[in-house]
């Protein structure tokens, strides 16, 4: 008896190869639903945030469950990861974009983004814990201080043409509007 092999859902084909949600890409904290769902995150050893609202706090990018691209807590991840699906998978499963277009789209995304990495820790601001908009604003930030400095005015202006490429990059492909 011949087995089918099961059809990869698109959350394997592109989620696992993506990450963006979690790695502190796309946003700096995701909103939990419950102060219950907080405390378990808290417990598995996830960075919550109070949030001023009568929320269940905040989750803080990147997330710490996030490992190569994989959620490690999945099968317990809060509501807000289980219901969130980017524009770009949106379109997928409409049949707007094909799975290999929005797999071009991620490597796109994955090496800007790496480039603007790069850039950051050029300008020596590498708190990998802070999500990717605020490691950028720390880095001009920090650098702001030697502006006399032509070379570190390049790799100012560098960073600063990578993250407005990144920024609209990731708000047409993944955000929308």
């Amino acid at each position: 008896m011949i087995i089918p092999k099961r059809k990869p859902n698109l959350t394997d084909t592109l989620c696992t190869r993506c990450g963006l949600c979690c790695n502190g890409s796309l946003f700096a904290d995701v909103e939990l639903a419950s102060q219950d769902e907080a405390s378990t995150l808290e417990i598995m050893g996830l960075e919550i945030e109070d949030d001023d609202e009568e929320g269940g706090g905040l989750l803080m990018q990147p997330c710490r469950a996030l490992k190569r691209k994989r959620c490690s807590i999945y099968p317990h991840r809060p509501d807000c990861c289980r219901t969130f699906e980017c524009r770009l998978l949106q379109q997928v499963n409409r049949g707007v974009v094909s799975v290999d277009q929005a797999q071009t789209k991620i490597a796109q995304a994955l090496e800007e983004i790496e480039r603007a990495q790069e850039l950051i820790v050029r300008l020596e601001q590498s708190n990998e814990r802070l999500p990717l908009k605020e490691r950028c604003a720390a880095a001009l930030d920090h650098s702001e201080n030697f502006a006399a400095d032509a070379e570190i005015n390049r790799k100012r202006s560098e960073l600063q043409t990578a993250m407005s490429s990144v920024e609209r990059l990731i708000q047409r492909t993944f955000l929308g509007g």
